[in-house]
């Protein structure tokens, strides 16, 4: 899994996503817990799905793009109900200003909750990245996270 020509591919891909200043604003905001960040979270995502995705031979490049934007908003989730599930179209919005974006890559992120929102994505790839979020979020609930040192093996990645 952290093969060093897997980080390497992956780094590549989404090297200029990782340069974008608003992006790396969200190491500033706490996401599932006190230790891991939204961006922490993201690239985690990003990461799983990139490997899964090519695994499958689906779009390891989309799902590693999409992944990494998913969650790329500022608001505070905790204050209501309503921005859980509005935060996909704020994460789009925002992608869109700062990045090109596939229609794929869209899908994965406007749809990357589902169940909770609908429609049904229309893509294997946005399959994957909704189960990659829901893993590494519960990953990151239950400490298996700080257990198994992710952010330590993540954190060259964003380097």
């Amino acid at each position: 899994m952290w093969k060093p020509e897997n980080r390497a591919e992956f780094g590549e891909i989404v090297a200029d996503i990782l340069r974008d200043p608003e992006v790396l604003a969200l190491a500033d905001v706490s996401q599932h817990s006190d230790y891991c960040s939204r961006l922490d979270h993201s690239i985690y995502v990003s990461y799983i799905s990139f490997l899964a995705c090519r695994r499958l031979g689906l779009d390891h490049v989309a799902a590693a793009r999409a992944g990494l934007l998913h969650d790329f908003h500022f608001a505070d989730e905790s204050a209501s109900v309503k921005r859980l599930w509005r935060h996909p179209h704020d994460a789009l919005e925002n992608a869109e200003k700062n990045h090109e974006l596939s229609d794929l890559e869209r899908d994965i992120i406007v749809k990357h909750m589902w169940p909770l929102t609908r429609p049904l994505p229309r893509h294997k790839e946005t399959f994957v990245v909704s189960l990659a979020d829901k893993f590494c979020a519960m990953a990151e609930f239950s400490w298996l996270y700080r257990l198994f040192k992710v952010k330590k093996k993540l954190v060259p990645l964003a380097a």
